[in-house]
């Protein structure tokens, strides 16, 4: 059973030396405060056994796996930000721009069309909605790991798909 207020009390004490840790880490305060809560509020909702102990050793393990996701997340963004500013400035004629957008949507559903129907609303719910897969969870009332398993295998379908976009 959670201790909450173990968990609290470590956060009230250790949270601005949290803070730092996550924010050497990244560039963008706002987005260190983020995770910082996000840790702890994962800490509040964990099933498993959290002892004063573990308490430390939880946090900035949490802190740690946050840090690389937003890693990724971020990467992920840039990259495909670059991408379509280099394919825009390159182009001259915008309807050539608009084609080239509705090729890719082709691409990718015809990439989900080969997956369940699920799986592909699920996909689309997290393009279209831009919403994680928690809050797909949320909406949808399915199971975090099935979500996370669904959405992989609509990625990969799309990749597949795409990878002949030009």
């Amino acid at each position: 059973m959670n201790n909450q207020g173990s968990i609290e009390r470590f956060y009230r004490a250790h949270k601005d030396e949290l803070l730092a840790f996550v924010s050497t880490r990244l560039q963008y305060h706002e987005d260190a405060e983020d995770l910082v809560q996000e840790a702890f509020l994962r800490l509040l909702s964990s099933v498993r056994p959290i002892t004063e102990e573990t308490i430390p050793s939880l946090v900035y393990t949490l802190c740690r796996h946050l840090i690389a996701d937003w890693y990724r997340r971020h990467t992920v963004r840039i990259d495909v930000e670059h991408r379509l500013v280099r394919q825009l400035s390159g182009q001259t004629d915008s309807a050539e721009s608009l084609l080239s957008v509705r090729e890719i949507t082709e691409r990718m559903e015809q990439g989900l069309a080969r997956l369940s129907e699920q799986c592909g609303e699920l996909f689309r719910l997290h393009v279209y909605g831009g919403m994680q897969a928690r809050d797909i969870c949320k909406a949808t009332g399915e199971n975090y790991k099935t979500v996370e398993y669904r959405l992989g295998q609509a990625r990969k379908e799309v990749r597949k798909q795409l990878r002949n976009v030009s």
